[in-house]
């Protein structure tokens, strides 16, 4: 049995706990609440709800959200141990599709969050992450001079998340007339955020706006404007966790989008009561975006 990321407690372990209770469900998150302000309450939304409906919730995650096999493995060992249902981030959608086939074939209620999977007659809960990008967009356009030069950090083009922001910001960019002069990975990275925009900067000196498409690409993005000394780009990013205010309020970012993804977690969690409980789901329960400036951004501290 391996040992998933969650506070170093192995499954086996996790599924003892659970033993006790009555039903046992898991939320499968892409990447560790540690470190990750979003993941950190997606998390905390599924233990709130899983105490009020009085079941047991089990978190796990890969070490990182590029690590496809450990999600992989970490499902398929669940699936063996007969857990009650499974709200699963997917990292690779299309990778994840036979665990989460194999996961209904033994019984096993499944509802996708943050991350729509590619697997028919799943619920999808979360974002309408094009509609919240577009409004990212939006902020710049209304923002920049007509035909400035601006770039998107794309996270992993591989998620339907990735993807759905990186068209979402760049139709809206380039619909009102800004130039996308560059769109790189930094596979939603705080660290791959700061690197990947020093290449950019380097490469495209006269950048007036970055996109990130999550706000520690965002922070990473504001870390190598400022070791630049550039006081005329203006940073987006998406998710409105706590640094990403603190930041706006500071003026190292102009803005976010916010999501509600404690929600998404106890949504997630509430979705595999229900379906246990032989109710009927509609396909897409969206979660919604909100922007995020100086005028609310204590809000989301």
């Amino acid at each position: 049995m391996k040992k998933l990321l969650l506070t170093g407690v192995a499954l086996s372990a996790l599924l003892a706990m659970a033993g006790s209770a009555n039903a046992a469900y898991v939320l499968g998150m892409k990447g560790p609440g540690a470190g990750n302000p979003f993941w950190a309450a997606v998390e905390a939304g599924a233990k709130a709800k899983a105490a009020e409906l009085g079941v047991e919730v089990i978190v796990v995650a890969p070490p990182a959200e590029s690590d496809v096999q450990a999600q992989i493995t970490q499902i398929e060992d669940l699936i063996a141990q007969k857990v009650d249902g499974i709200a699963l981030a997917p990292t690779d959608p299309n990778a994840l599709a036979p665990v989460v086939d194999a996961a209904k074939a033994a019984g096993i209620p499944v509802v996708f969050v943050d991350t729509r999977g590619t697997n028919e007659g799943v619920t999808f809960i979360g974002t309408n992450n094009e509609v919240g990008a577009a409004l990212a967009a939006k902020y710049l356009c209304d923002n920049l001079a007509a035909g400035s030069e601006v770039a998107i950090l794309q996270g992993l083009i591989s998620q339907s998340t990735g993807q759905a922001r990186a068209d979402g910001s760049k139709k809206g960019l380039t619909d009102c007339g800004l130039k996308v002069v560059a769109e790189q990975t930094a596979e939603w990275d705080r660290a791959k955020g700061l690197s990947v925009t020093e290449n950019i900067l380097a490469g495209n000196p006269n950048i007036k706006g970055i996109f990130g498409s999550n706000d520690n690409m965002a922070l990473g993005a504001s870390e190598a404007v400022k070791a630049a000394a550039r006081t005329d780009i203006t940073i987006v990013g998406f998710d409105a966790n706590p640094d990403a205010a603190a930041a706006i309020l500071a003026g190292d970012m102009a803005a976010t989008i916010a999501q509600a993804p404690a929600n998404m977690g106890g949504f997630g969690i509430q979705a595999l009561v229900d379906l246990k409980a032989g109710k009927t789901l509609e396909a897409w329960i969206d979660t919604g975006t909100v922007l995020v400036t100086k005028d609310n951004a204590a809000d989301y501290k």
